[in-house]
């Protein structure tokens, strides 16, 4: 067999496309004593080691799976789940043992969930490069066993994921120093992050979302990680700075804690970084300057940065950008107009905050908008955007509880379309019926108690921003993003 298949599946609630799916594959290392070569099938000389046979036997009885007690060999009669390679004297050895039906494509073995539990047999495999648990142990009875530590350098993927584990993370995985898939999702475990977790240097994924796991991160640095999940749990203290140099990493969730502190601004090193979420913590300001500009979902909401304010050009240069969201952050002061910059943003969402001024006139060139909210603001004056857009948008437009905010006719009416329910058209002389575009309308911005008079808007430039793109629904899924992993 070429390689091992494993799984390292990432939830995320987030905003971005699917990404397709693919197991993660396992390679042997080259000074290995396997042959590393397509396996076509068995020499009348091939057997397995016994010494693994009887492991895997107990293995299998461990996690309810006493049928494979009748199989003579269990490299050469494998199901679904097991996989071997061979030596040079062609006797095979086990790489890879997997449990839990994912779907129908991977049933592999299932666990017997009133008395499963981890074998300390699978110590006698010492070949074994990927361990796969999933929804195998219920009742929130199972602790991770320290023994999995022993399972050496050569394991290169260790997941274990929903299922109900209790007690923490022990110590002892930090001497897996070979792993580069630690996949812990969707269990109870709590007790802190051990820092011996900082050993293992060659990760690529860490996954250790939806647990109750506290305390602070420790000080982390794999230049190989990619993806970084920690959310859903309770840690606390601030974002560890060495994050920048983990400069692979193209995920970052966070979300869902009690972090503390500010954003660090060595964030902005991460030049690959496609997605960061940290939403649902306690971060203050100030409002980072700058963030990478390969980012494509910056999700910050519900952080309690009041008084802050977003510097003019903290969005520039971000091209890739498609989903902005930053509700319910009491920021202050004006929208920037580095937002009307961010071409292919689809979702923006600036709601439950304390905005005033008015909306960036250059809003109007975002044609790709689905989803805007810029409601529960103090924000006043025209809204620039075309009809066509506002018609597109639908329910996913929300500009309401912002008693300045007013709609200009020159773009086109608004009647029958929900999501302007309660804006008033702007200040001024309404056009006679079929003569909108034809005539200026008066804009009028709140400052203070007081109304001010701003500069007509040409007729010109009012028709061509009601020439809008169609724009389209984004879903909103999670993210299932698989790592390739080539050792």
């Amino acid at each position: 067999m070429a390689a091992v298949a494993t799984f390292s599946c990432l939830l995320m609630l987030t905003f971005v496309p699917l990404f397709s799916s693919e197991y993660t594959v396992v390679m042997p290392d080259s000074s290995s004593p396997l042959v590393d070569t397509p396996q076509t099938g068995f020499s009348d000389r091939a057997r397995t080691d016994p010494a693994e046979q009887r492991a895997v036997y107990a293995i299998m009885e461990a996690t309810g799976n006493g049928w494979a007690t009748s199989i003579p060999d269990v490299c050469r009669g494998r199901w679904h789940g097991i996989e071997c390679m061979p030596d040079t004297e062609d006797v095979y050895h086990v790489v890879s043992l997997a449990f839990g039906s994912l779907s129908a494509d991977t049933a592999f073995p299932t666990c017997d969930l009133a008395r499963a539990g981890f074998s300390p047999a699978l110590l006698a495999l010492p070949h074994l490069r990927s361990l796969f648990f999933y929804r195998c142990f219920a009742g929130g009875n199972t602790r991770l066993p320290a023994f999995l530590g022993g399972l050496g350098p050569m394991l290169r993927s260790l997941v274990v994921r929903d299922n109900e584990l209790t007690g923490g993370i022990p110590e002892e995985l930090g001497n897996l120093t070979g792993l580069r898939v630690l996949d812990l999702h969707g269990n109870g475990l709590s007790y802190s992050v051990p820092t011996s977790l900082r050993r293992l240097t060659r990760l690529r994924l860490l996954d250790l979302s939806y647990n109750q796991l506290n305390g602070p991160l420790p000080d982390f640095s794999f230049p190989d990680l990619t993806v970084m999940d920690v959310s859903h749990n309770h840690l606390q203290g601030r974002i560890p700075s060495s994050i920048s140099q983990c400069n692979s990493l193209v995920k970052i969730d966070f979300s869902q804690n009690l972090l503390a502190g500010p954003i660090p601004p060595s964030l902005s090193e991460l030049t690959v970084l496609i997605l960061l979420d940290l939403s649902h913590n306690r971060l203050s300001g100030p409002f980072p300057c700058s963030f990478p500009n390969s980012l494509t979902t910056l999700l910050l909401n519900s952080n309690p940065m009041s008084s802050a304010t977003i510097p003019e050009k903290a969005f520039k240069g971000m091209t890739e950008l498609n989903t902005l969201v930053l509700s319910n952050m009491g920021l202050r002061g004006p929208i920037p107009e580095s937002i009307g910059e961010l071409e292919k943003l689809r979702v923006l969402y600036l709601d439950d905050n304390k905005f005033n001024g008015s909306l960036p006139r250059n809003l109007m060139k975002l044609q790709k908008l689905s989803e805007l909210r810029v409601n529960d603001n103090m924000l006043a004056g025209p809204i620039p955007i075309g009809r066509e857009l506002v018609w597109n948008m639908g329910r996913k437009l929300m500009v309401h509880n912002n008693s300045g905010l007013c709609y200009d006719l020159s773009n086109g009416r608004y009647e029958g379309m929900e999501s302007m329910s309660g804006v008033r058209y702007c200040e001024g002389e309404r056009p006679a019926e079929g003569e909108e575009g034809r005539h200026a309308t008066k804009h009028y911005a709140v400052a203070g108690p007081a109304m001010v008079k701003r500069t007509p808007a040409s007729s010109s430039a009012a028709s061509s921003s009601s020439d809008s793109v169609p724009g389209f629904v984004v879903a909103v899924a999670e993210l299932l993003f698989f790592v390739i992993v080539f050792l």
